[in-house]
């Protein structure tokens, strides 16, 4: 079996399925996905990506706010946060994180939110799911002054191999996205190669970055499977050592989705 740790059911192209959710999980199902992590990204959609992971056994999901999607103070209470936390199926918090490329006019009020969800892990023991970008020292720093015992994941990690040594060394683990498959991603590609197998998480983030060779068209949980298999081979590793790998690191990270 193999996860798709990190994707948006929601926000899924459907029109390959005429618009079936499950026909897409399905084509996922087929190829050997067994489960899936639905993300949330704002209070709008926590409800949706609940719903989801009601309707379907192998979907769990998370609860939190987006970086590049804070509204107003509302969506970041640290009360909000655990209220929607308590759901069964929520099995970890966010995504959160810290993102300057695109705002960093919104700096304070990104570090304030990052640290309401850090709070909200350090009481639940839910794992967090960090988006960062551009923003490598904040996001170490908040991370190290939370301390989390259960730490989390850097999710389609994008940076370099100092910052993901730093990262594991505070116990986090690291997601790869479709992005390790793009021509101009050589960095990203060391980074994948030093990532110790019991740390190693694989992603889709779909609808978006979708790998090579489905570049260029909305991504889909079932292309994680292509995710793994460059892996495999840039790691020098068997596929179904990665999967298994992956699977049960998945299961260490998130146990609610075990």
């Amino acid at each position: 079996m193999l996860i798709d740790s990190h994707c948006h059911l929601d926000r899924l192209d459907l029109t390959p399925y005429e618009g079936s959710l499950d026909a897409a999980l399905d084509a996922a199902r087929s190829r050997g996905v067994g489960k899936f992590l639905c993300i949330g990204v704002d209070a709008a959609n926590a409800p949706v990506v609940k719903t989801l992971a009601e309707r379907y056994p192998d979907v769990f999901c998370s609860v939190g706010v987006h970086p590049l999607d804070l509204v107003d103070a509302q969506t970041t209470e640290l009360d909000w946060l655990l209220a929607e936390l308590a759901h069964p199926r929520v099995v970890a918090i966010g995504e959160t994180g810290l993102d300057y490329h695109y705002q960093p006019d919104m700096a304070q009020q990104q570090k304030h939110s990052f640290q309401c969800h850090l709070e909200a892990a350090g009481q639940t023991g839910k794992p967090v799911i960090i988006h960062t970008r551009a923003a490598r020292q904040d996001t170490l720093d908040l991370l190290r002054e939370a301390d989390l015992a259960h730490a989390g994941v850097l999710h389609c990690f994008t940076e370099d191999w100092d910052m993901a040594r730093q990262a594991l060394d505070m116990g986090y683990y690291i997601s790869l996205s479709g992005i390790v498959t793009f021509r101009n991603a050589e960095a990203l590609r060391d980074v994948a190669r030093r990532v110790p197998a019991d740390r190693l998480l694989v992603e889709t983030d779909s609808p978006y970055l979708a790998p090579v060779p489905h570049r260029g068209k909305p991504n889909e949980p079932q292309f994680v499977c292509d995710v793994a298999a460059f892996l495999a081979e840039l790691r020098g590793e068997p596929i179904e050592t990665l999967w298994r790998n992956t699977t049960d690191n998945f299961h260490r990270l998130f146990p609610l989705a075990a």
